[in-house]
């Protein structure tokens, strides 16, 4: 995410078309596997992105089947980012691997996971970002998080994070001061781009370094009874 939800941005392109290979990336199925619409934007955004980034991200002191869950429970994260005070943006599940996110600084949009393996995801983002000096802002984004067990320096265990972002801004302005201003703004930009993941990270820690507090906390939420019954095979207090 760049300044909030940077990575987010866009209206789904309802026209389909049939994507080369060229001009699609590497890193996901064939293109002919996913939906025409999902196809489309993919290609869009892989050929015209305003700009890329390659982002690593603090590295999560939990085993890799729990930090997992975090990942693929992005409204749990969210929550226990709110809880813990790390952040304010907040997920709900739209659909199988659908989810809408926004982060209560006036960004907002909703994404798909397209590739879920063992240690990877993909996801595409649309979304917006209102400001007082461009006004609203859309764009689209491709997003692939890798996270691989590694021995920490003190020689724990950690699970390292790495996210290489594709960013399509639409508004013509905004590109343009992106482009210009980036090489100023890089740290900043990495910064911001990290942050979800980082907050990811932390709380997956705070389940795995107390998770009877956090097996409690989550039985007190609206739906904690279901997400419970899935942290239970990891966490035995959730049991």
């Amino acid at each position: 995410m760049l300044a909030g939800l940077l990575t987010a941005t866009s209206l789904l392109v309802l026209s389909a078309g049939r994507a080369q290979a060229a001009d699609f990336p590497p890193f996901l199925p064939e293109p002919e596997r996913l939906p025409a619409e999902i196809r489309t934007e993919v290609a869009s955004v892989w050929t015209r992105h305003t700009l890329t980034r390659v982002v690593s991200g603090q590295p999560a002191r939990a085993p890799l089947d729990l930090f997992r869950l975090f990942v693929d429970l992005p409204e749990v994260t969210a929550a226990a980012s709110r809880h813990l005070g790390l952040a304010k943006y907040r997920v709900r599940q739209l659909g199988p691997d659908h989810y809408e996110a926004e982060d209560g600084e006036g960004a907002g949009g909703n994404y798909r996971v397209l590739v879920r393996d063992p240690h990877r995801r993909v996801l595409l983002t649309w979304g917006s970002h209102t400001s007082w000096i461009l006004g609203r802002i859309t764009g689209a984004s491709l997003t692939l998080l890798t996270f691989v067990p590694e021995t920490s320096a003190d020689g724990g265990s950690q699970i390292a994070q790495r996210v290489e972002t594709f960013v399509r801004i639409d508004n013509r302005v905004a590109a343009f001061i992106t482009r210009i201003l980036l090489p100023l703004f890089s740290g900043y930009a990495d910064q911001k781009i990290a942050e979800t993941f980082n907050v990811t990270a932390r709380v997956s820690a705070w389940a795995h370094g107390d998770p009877t507090t956090f097996c409690q906390w989550l039985g007190s939420q609206p739906e904690g009874a279901r997400h419970r019954a899935e942290f239970a095979r990891v966490l035995a207090p959730c049991r």
